[in-house]
């Protein structure tokens, strides 16, 4: 593939990026004169580690448990990733030129961010089974097409990407391979950072909103080589993480046993929900899972969702998608939350006899 400096946008290349003062100190221990803060008060009156450089380090430690070959260098963290996703676009889509591609259906905020970047995104649609052809996403490309999208598992069909699939994609496509893994917390395969190494083309997408009951902060993790991340670090803005999301993250990261206890429960609800929902007369199909949530296909999506919402609780209407008329999506719950909405059901049952 071309190196990654000729695929970023030549304005981008070339940008001299905002430093900050505080990038070229590594303690604290100093008389803060250089940002123009008020001097009176305990550290929300200063600005962030623009860098992030404490937070980024207890990432790569837990992730070296596994992988071995993440450093500092490789992470980039973002307000969210759907920050990232639109650093991304900025970086290496020329508005109104170049295109993305991206498999369908899927999560919906990749085309809304193309469309905000003035992009073109082109979509190659899932198989019956939600399956994907790397052929197809690669018959959607030419030579406008800078960064192929994905989403594994994905939003909101639930199932893994054919991993074969994905590296076919990765070895054949010169551009830059977006890989979501939101969702690969509640699944049984370890996704694609161990591989990171292997393909320069690569960004994994990680986040602490899901799995790490995080979703208030907003901290999105991106993981790629040092060439990619310093292209993000070139465009974001100086201080994008706060002190205090950087402070809860680091205090929520250092007990992940706590957190993959939550986890483990939240798998265990969504295996028995898919058992208990196979009873119900107006669910047609429940689709197979390694999120935290189950799609669903019923007689009346519709009708349903406004019975439910009726009812105090709130699921998601996925018809508009391609290839899910007539599908919800519903998150696994607490125990609690799982039996009332089992409940709910019965009680809308019994309504359509």
């Amino acid at each position: 593939m071309e190196k990654i400096q000729n695929i970023a946008r030549t304005n981008i290349s070339e940008l001299v990026p905002y430093s900050s003062a505080r990038e070229l100190f590594a303690g604290e221990n100093c008389i803060m004169m250089d940002a123009n803060e008020n001097p009176f008060g305990k550290k929300l009156n200063r600005y962030p580690d623009p860098m992030q450089k404490d937070l980024k380090r207890q990432i790569a430690e837990r992730e070296n448990i596994n992988t071995e070959n993440i450093n500092t260098e490789n992470i980039f963290l973002g307000n969210g990733s759907d920050e990232i996703i639109d650093l991304v676009f900025r970086i290496f889509c020329r508005p109104a030129i170049d295109n993305v591609v991206t498999i369908e259906p899927t999560y919906g905020m990749y085309e809304v961010l193309a469309r905000i970047n003035d992009v073109e995104i082109r979509k190659a649609p899932l198989d019956e089974n939600f399956d994907m052809s790397a052929d197809k996403l690669l018959s959607k490309s030419d030579a406008g097409t800078k960064v192929v999208i994905l989403c594994s598992p994905n939003n909101p069909t639930g199932n893994l990407l054919d991993k074969e699939e994905v590296r076919f994609l990765l070895n054949n496509f010169p551009g830059i391979v977006l890989l979501d893994e939101a969702y690969i917390d509640f699944s049984n395969d370890s996704g694609f950072l161990e591989e990171l190494d292997d393909f320069p083309n690569l960004v994994v997408l990680q986040t602490l909103s899901k799995g790490w009951g995080l979703a208030g902060i907003r901290l999105g993790k991106a993981f790629a080589t040092k060439e990619i991340i310093d292209l993000l670090n070139k465009v974001k803005f100086p201080y994008n993480v706060s002190r205090v999301n950087q402070e809860i993250a680091k205090k929520v990261i250092s007990r992940s046993r706590r957190v993959r206890s939550k986890i483990n429960t939240i798998v265990k609800e969504r295996g028995k929900l898919e058992k208990r929902l196979q009873s119900f007369s107006f669910i047609e199909k429940i689709f197979p899972s390694d999120a935290n949530f189950l799609l669903i296909r019923v007689k009346d999506a519709p009708g349903l969702i406004k019975f439910m919402s009726s009812s105090g609780i709130l699921l998601r209407d996925r018809s508009g998608q391609k290839g899910c008329l007539n599908c919800i999506r519903v998150t696994a719950g607490t125990p609690r939350q799982n039996q009332k909405l089992l409940k709910t059901f019965r009680k809308y049952e019994r309504g359509l006899s």
